[in-house]
C-alpha cells in the first residue's frame, strides 16, 4: 500500500513543448504526440500557456513557433523556468531543426510562404528565424535535425520516446548507432563519440573508393586491419558495462556516433559491426532496440534511417 501510494506521488503530469525552425517538421511531430494520447495546444499565446497547463488534468503537448502571439526566445525559456518549478510537472523542450537546403526544397515543393519572408526571400526567413530560435536550441531536451529523417521514422522516434504505456521493453535503452565524418562535424545529440580514423582507409583502393561500408567488400577490407576487432571488442565491452549504469539512472535514450574522414567507409562499418552485436547478442542475452543511422549517406541520399532491432509494439 505504501508502494502505491509512493508510485502516485512520484508521477508527474508530462508537459512536452515542441518548437523549432518552420518547415523542419513540428506538425508531424505534435500529431505523433496527439496521437500517443497527448492533448495538443498549438500556437496559443505565450501569456496564456501557463493558465493552460494548470487547466489540463493529464500528458500535454504545447506547439510553439515564431508565428506564435507574444513570441520571443528569451520569454518561452522564461516560462520553461517557471514551469519547472512545478514539482507535479515533468517539462521538456523538443526542437526541430534541419539544413538551409533542405528547408529551401520543402518551400519550393510545398509554394507555402516562409512565416519571416515578409519582403523578402525564403532564404532570407530561413535564416532570420535561425537566429531567433538559437537560444531554444541550445537549452532544448531534445534536438532532433530531419534533414534526413523521413516523416514515418520521425514519427516511430518520437512514439518511441514518448509513449505514455507500458511496454516490454520497460528498463532497456533505445540506442541509436550513428556514424559521420570528422570533417562536418561532431553530432551534438551524442552522448559518446569513437573515432575510425586510424583504421586502413578503402577510400585509397580504387575498387572500394566509391562503394560504402554498407558493401561487404568494403566491410571485409576494413575488419582485416590487425587493430579492428580488438578495438570494436572494446568498444562493445565499455558499452556494455555503461549500459546497466545508464538504465539505473533513468536514462532510456543513447546515441553513441563513430566518425572517420569521410562518413562513407570506417564508421560505416563498426556501426553496422555494433549494430548486430547490441541487437542480438550471444549468450543468451537481452538485446536492446537499435536504430542506425549514416549521416553522410543520408547526406547523400542514401536512405539509412532503419531499426534493426524494434521496439515491441507499445501498449496505449
Amino acid at each position: 500500500m505504501q508502494d502505491d501510494l509512493l508510485n502516485k506521488e512520484t508521477i508527474k503530469q508530462p508537459v512536452v513543448f515542441v518548437t523549432g525552425l518552420s518547415g523542419a517538421g513540428k506538425s508531424t511531430i505534435l500529431r505523433a504526440l496527439e496521437d500517443l494520447g497527448y492533448e495538443l495546444v498549438d500556437n496559443a499565446p505565450v501569456q496564456v500557456i501557463s493558465d493552460i497547463v494548470g487547466k489540463v488534468d493529464g500528458p500535454i503537448v504545447i506547439g510553439l513557433d515564431s508565428r506564435t502571439n507574444g513570441f520571443e526566445a528569451s520569454t518561452v525559456i522564461e516560462l520553461l523556468t517557471r514551469l519547472r518549478l512545478n514539482p507535479s510537472l515533468h517539462i521538456q523542450l523538443i526542437y526541430a531543426t534541419s539544413e538551409t537546403d533542405v528547408l529551401l526544397r520543402r518551400y519550393t515543393a510545398t509554394r507555402r510562404r516562409h512565416p519571416m519572408a515578409a519582403g523578402g526571400t525564403v532564404k532570407e526567413g530561413i535564416e532570420a528565424e535561425i537566429i531567433l530560435m538559437e537560444p531554444l536550441r541550445k537549452v532544448a531536451d531534445l534536438v532532433i535535425d530531419t534533414s534526413d529523417l523521413p516523416p514515418f521514422e520521425l514519427r516511430l522516434l518520437v512514439e518511441t520516446r514518448y509513449s505514455l504505456g507500458k511496454d516490454k521493453n520497460q528498463g532497456l535503452l533505445t540506442l541509436t548507432l550513428m556514424s559521420f565524418a570528422f570533417p562536418s562535424g561532431v553530432p551534438r545529440e551524442a552522448d559518446m563519440v569513437f573515432d575510425a580514423r586510424f583504421l586502413h582507409n578503402p577510400y585509397y583502393i580504387p575498387e572500394l573508393s566509391k562503394k560504402t561500408g554498407l558493401d561487404k567488400d568494403v566491410q571485409e577490407y576494413v575488419e582485416k586491419d590487425p587493430d579492428y576487432q580488438k578495438y570494436v571488442n572494446q568498444i562493445d565491452e565499455m558499452l556494455n558495462l555503461i549500459f546497466p549504469r545508464f538504465v539505473l539512472e533513468g536514462k532510456k535514450y543513447a546515441t553513441i556516433a563513430v566518425g572517420c574522414s569521410g562518413g562513407r567507409h570506417r564508421s560505416v562499418t563498426i556501426v553496422e559491426d555494433l549494430a548486430e552485436r547490441l541487437a542480438y547478442p550471444k549468450k543468451n542475452q537481452e538485446g536492446l532496440p537499435v536504430l542506425v543511422m549514416h549521416r553522410e549517406l543520408a547526406r547523400q541520399g542514401i536512405q539509412t534511417w532503419r531499426w534493426v532491432a524494434r521496439p515491441q509494439e507499445q501498449a496505449i
